[in-house]
């Protein structure tokens, strides 16, 4: 089954845009309340969507033309792991907040992280924020 990302399930539909995605990022990081979450690190997924609106598609192929994905996925990692965070949510909201800073045409923001070993009769939790300008 194919996963309907928060901004395709909001958009409108004569809506066009162009969105920039980076999904099931994999970071080991101190993130937690519980006692056992202080002393080691465990694993997060992170998925990023960025809605881009109408802008405009790079004309010359060349990557200053656009945001990239690279960067939006340096810049999450680099989040995860400056300190340790108590919750997801914190977390979300740091990397959607340096999104909607760091490049003017970022519209709006995805942001789901997940913790696939914090429930045993789960698969994953986790939280998703949805941010815009």
């Amino acid at each position: 089954m194919k996963k309907t990302t928060v901004l395709r399930r909001f958009a409108k539909r004569t809506e066009t845009s162009t969105r920039i995605f980076v999904r099931g990022l994999l970071i080991q990081a101190s993130i937690g309340v519980h006692p056992h979450e202080h002393e080691q690190t465990q694993p997060v997924i992170i998925d990023i969507e960025l809605d881009m609106g109408d802008m405009e598609l790079p004309n010359e192929d060349r990557l200053h033309e656009t945001l990239d994905y690279g960067l939006v996925a340096e810049k999450a990692e680099a989040l995860a792991l400056e300190a340790h965070v108590q919750l997801v949510e914190t977390l979300a909201e740091r990397i959607a907040d340096w999104a909607l800073s760091a490049d003017p045409r970022v519209h709006r923001v995805a942001v789901s992280i997940s913790k696939p070993q914090a429930l045993l009769k789960a698969d994953a939790a986790g939280v998703e924020i949805v941010k815009s300008r």
